[in-house]
């Protein structure tokens, strides 16, 4: 087996391989061995972000779930608050699409 390296990603290895007190050729047979063993799997830096974005998508779905649930709730409505999730969601369409916002990242 051959394994070739740009200059950037050879300068990554020596960089990775030193950090760890080895050569670059062990450093990179320990890390083929590791993908190999399906111990490490490689990710792309665009599938990290993407996992990201899964992640911090899901605790909004969450935190959003558990707000409806409390609107929901059989407990009395609190002054000021509707009294179901049914009648946000009205509200919400009654204002028309400009009630949707985008998150900042």
């Amino acid at each position: 087996m051959n394994l070739s390296f740009n200059d950037a990603e050879l300068e990554v290895v020596r960089l990775a391989a030193g950090r760890e007190g080895m050569s670059p050729a062990a450093w990179a047979g320990r890390q083929v061995m590791a993908v190999a063993q399906h111990v490490l799997v490689p990710v792309s830096r665009d599938a990290g972000d993407v996992l990201r974005e899964l992640v911090q998508a899901r605790v909004h779905l969450r935190e959003t779930v558990t707000a409806l649930r409390a609107l929901t709730a059989a407990d009395p409505p609190v002054a000021g608050l509707p009294e179901s999730a049914a009648t946000v969601v009205e509200a919400a369409l009654a204002a028309g699409p400009g009630w949707v916002r985008r998150r900042p990242r």
